[in-house]
């Protein structure tokens, strides 16, 4: 069996240290993938799996074989790791020459030397689900120790998760926002700009912005950056 190199609780302290402004939710996800690796008892591989809606992929893994599993999980449509992610609870697979629930797929398994599994469904934010999937070389490999231990672990992650998420939602709506912010900023420059050279209204000037707009297959935005370089290039000259 898998010797772990790392305790459980060191593992779960080093994922508390991490900063969500330093770290993206891909690489918070990777990191999770690495400790886990290190600190759950019998574990060769890991893979993350993310669920968002019907579609699965595998967010993170340590070795392209435990990508492997996961992939031939998805294309079956059926698993431990979708399991685990469709109902939130931990699903074990003791020994893949014995397993009757997904025989093909644990036959895969066995050639490929993967002997036993364990999934733990990762509740992580609104419609986005997933589960830490771990897999051995060696048959009945997680214990009752180690799958509690794996289960710790998990639940410490999907909080992770779910606050690496937010705030990648957060930072992403923010920036949104800049960028709206900004555009609005030109626009309302342009419109000045053909304000005072048409003497028309607010209205009729935005109206004309778009017609351009449409006119040249170009964002209003675009349109409007160009009248106001325009503009400030004829003051300089």
């Amino acid at each position: 069996m898998t010797q772990p190199t790392m305790e459980p609780a060191d593992a779960l302290a080093e994922l508390g240290r991490v900063r969500l402004d330093e770290i993206s939710l891909d690489d918070m996800l990777r990191r999770i993938a690495e400790l886990a690796n290190r600190s759950i008892p019998g574990t060769r591989e890991v893979t993350v799996t993310l669920v968002r809606g019907q579609v699965a992929s595998t967010g993170a893994f340590s070795g392209e074989l435990a990508r492997q599993l996961d992939e031939w999980q998805y294309e079956e449509h059926r698993g431990p790791c979708l399991d685990a992610s469709a109902s939130g609870d931990t699903v074990s697979v003791p020994d893949m020459a014995t397993e009757e629930r997904w025989p093909t797929w644990a036959d895969r398994a066995r050639a490929a030397g993967v002997q036993s599994s364990l999934s733990i469904g990762l509740p992580i934010q609104g419609s986005v689900v997933g589960a830490l999937n771990v897999y051995s070389d060696s048959p009945n490999a997680f214990d009752s120790s180690s799958i509690a231990n794996a289960e710790g672990f998990a639940a410490y992650a999907a909080v992770a998760l779910a606050n690496a998420h937010l705030y990648e939602n957060a930072a992403t709506l923010a920036a949104q926002m800049q960028e709206a912010m900004r555009n609005r900023a030109v626009i309302e420059q342009a419109k000045g700009i053909i304000m005072g050279d048409r003497r028309c209204s607010s209205e009729e000037a935005f109206a004309l912005l778009s017609k351009i707009s449409q006119d040249t297959n170009r964002k209003v935005r675009e349109v409007a950056e160009a009248l106001v370089a325009q503009a400030v290039g004829k003051k300089r000259g």
